[in-house]
């Protein structure tokens, strides 16, 4: 019999999912990571991580009949998210933390444990697939049938032997579908909302989290135009990112956006819409899921989760770098962020913008 460990937040999806695959007659186990405590974090409760969520998911595992252990990974969680997080701010990026937790926690440390502990598969409550294609013997990773819940931006990373012990059996269900399952088999977190927050910062307060976790507040530097000169006082790097256009404390004539940071003279560049647009970018740390092309390849991309894909040329350069040629300028093309590429609905690849031109 084939085994599961499923990796269970509280939340509906995780919970369906290990339904489905106690279904499928795999031997599953449920396991919810404690990542952090809210106290250090300073909130008294948080999206994830709270007795409440390890609660709920161990009460759908009772549910269930499978058991529940709880993982604690919490020094890996600091030092692979928060202190990445912290550091990309630090550089003057805006970087996305819930890529690295997919990275470095869900399909490497659980995963790796999984193995260990001679489990088959790591099953999680993403919206996305997994298929086998048997003509270029290599897994796919596709977006889900759920276009509105599609998940497939935050898993680029995934490589080929990661691919061959994941599951995700949400994905080809709608999210409504997901919701009847669980009410239907009386899980109590049925109807459970979703957080929109990034889980270690309740209430989205970036530079206070900052200030609080590395002990040092952001310091202030100067507001400069594009030609460099000086229009007023910012309070620190982090409290801004690209395409910002409000809390400036500056009145000015015509609408003004952050268009660039520079972290080494610690000045925040403002600019009008125009000035925002990049038709390319470079990208770091990037995973190829396909074969890496050996010539310019056509795909679509998109620079954030919500974008719609855009028509682009990519191109592998030297040092493994990657880049980005789109048919249309783009808006706020923000390092740190992941550009992630695909040929109709499968993930090409992806990789952590270094900035756009």
């Amino acid at each position: 019999m084939k085994k599961a460990m499923i990796a269970m937040s509280g939340g509906v999806d995780s919970s369906v999912a290990a339904f489905l695959m106690k279904e499928r007659g795999l031997y599953c186990v449920g396991v919810t990571m404690k990542l952090f405590s809210n106290d250090k974090i300073g909130a008294e409760d948080s999206a994830c991580c709270s007795l409440k969520d390890t609660d709920d998911a161990r009460g759908v595992a009772w549910n269930l009949g499978i058991p529940h252990y709880v993982f604690n990974f919490q020094d890996d969680f600091d030092s692979q998210v928060i202190r990445r997080f912290a550091e990309g701010y630090q550089r003057g990026e805006t970087p996305n933390p819930c890529i690295d937790c997919n990275k470095y926690l869900k399909f490497e440390r659980l995963l790796s444990r999984a193995l260990q502990m001679e489990y088959d598969f790591v099953v999680t409550g993403h919206y996305a697939l997994v298929e086998w294609n048997d003509a270029e013997g290599r897994f796919s990773l596709k977006k889900a049938a759920d276009a509105t819940k599609d998940q497939s931006y935050f898993l680029y990373s995934l490589t080929q032997e990661q691919l061959a012990h994941v599951l995700f059996p949400i994905g080809a269900l709608r999210k409504t579908e997901v919701r009847e399952i669980a009410a239907r088999n009386g899980f109590l977190n049925a109807q459970k909302s979703e957080s929109q927050d990034i889980c270690f910062v309740p209430g989205g307060d970036y530079a206070e989290f900052l200030e609080r976790y590395s002990g040092t507040a952001g310091a202030y530097g100067d507001f400069i135009d594009g030609a460099g000169n000086r229009i007023g006082r910012h309070k620190g790097q982090a409290r801004y990112t690209i395409g910002q256009r409000k809390g400036f404390g500056i009145s000015f004539s015509r609408p003004m956006y952050v268009v660039r940071k520079n972290p080494g003279e610690n000045t925040v560049t403002l600019g009008e819409e125009k000035d925002l647009y990049s038709v390319s970018l470079t990208a770091n740390d990037f995973n190829w899921i396909t074969p890496s092309p050996r010539a310019p390849v056509r795909i679509t991309a998109k620079t954030r989760y919500r974008q719609a894909e855009q028509p682009a040329t990519a191109e592998c350069l030297e040092n493994g770098l990657v880049r980005v040629e789109f048919d249309e300028p783009q808006r706020a093309v923000t390092a740190g962020q992941a550009v992630v590429l695909y040929k109709g609905d499968e993930v090409v690849g992806g990789g952590t913008i270094a900035g756009g031109l």
